[in-house]
């Protein structure tokens, strides 16, 4: 489990699935908001600019202006750039309404996500992967 408090970033053009991953995170970390993916790029470059980097982004995968997958695979391709090691990468969680497997290995495989959640997910589901990531002490 990560000592101190996390940097999360939210990314989804949905305002109600952003304040409820919000409610639901900041007892973990701070979160910042961001409605699409230039928007995510933008905040991540710069909290890497500033050495305090997101520790982990739930992005949503269907957005206008750029896209989760576009947006993941600059994310990660500024990493490379920076000599980020992908041990030391930030974990990334996908979100989508959609269950469709081909929008989910499209972001595993070539974005390089960490993990997903398929929406509506609750507190539980949310926990449970926060914990897979370490990000949490598990429930007893």
């Amino acid at each position: 489990m990560k000592e101190g408090r996390m940097k999360i970033l939210i990314v989804d053009d949905s305002f109600l699935t952003r304040e409820i991953l919000k409610d639901s995170l900041t007892p973990f970390g701070d979160c910042t908001i961001a409605v699409n993916g230039e928007e995510a790029i933008q905040a991540f470059e710069m909290a890497l600019g500033n050495k305090q980097p997101f520790d982990l982004i739930f992005m949503d995968i269907k957005m206008p202006v750029l896209n989760g997958d576009q947006a993941l695979i600059t994310i990660r391709d500024i990493e490379k750039k920076a000599g980020i090691p992908g041990t030391k990468e930030v974990k990334v969680i996908m979100t989508t309404a959609c269950d469709d497997p081909k929008t989910v290995v499209d972001s595993y495989y070539r974005g390089g996500a960490t993990s997903y959640l398929v929406k509506p997910f609750d507190n539980k589901s949310l926990r449970k992967e926060l914990e897979k990531l370490g990000f949490a002490a598990p429930t007893p």
